[in-house]
């Protein structure tokens, strides 16, 4: 799956990175908080979350994260967006909560990412 069947999926707005859609996903992590972030690593992953600030972005960017996913409707200020610009992560957003958005992906063929116990 890529990023342009994720949006449709989510009903998602891309804040970031319209150019980059193409991108291929293989799994998802949905959580809101980065530490949990920071114990797995998996290729293609994107992550869904709540959290809207420039760590998010700074934790994506670390993990090599192809796009983070907002749920809720959030929409993250001005200098996350710049940050996200900056470090080539596609920002997307929806109204799905949390919850329902893992359960879109997942019934279309998108796995959660396995845990790497450290």
């Amino acid at each position: 799956m890529n990023l342009k069947e994720v949006k449709q999926l989510l009903d998602a707005e891309v804040l970031v990175g319209e150019d980059s859609l193409d991108r291929e996903v293989k799994t998802v992590f949905a959580c809101d908080l980065m530490s949990d972030v920071l114990a797995f690593v998996e290729d293609k992953t994107i992550l869904l979350t709540g959290l809207v600030n420039p760590h998010t972005i700074r934790t994506a960017e670390m993990m090599d994260i192809n796009a983070v996913v907002f749920v809720r409707g959030k929409t993250p200020d001005e200098e996350t967006l710049k940050l996200a610009r900056e470090t080539g992560v596609v920002i997307l957003t929806t109204r799905h909560i949390l919850y329902n958005s893992c359960g879109i992906l997942y019934s279309n063929g998108l796995c959660g990412a396995n845990i790497v116990h450290r």
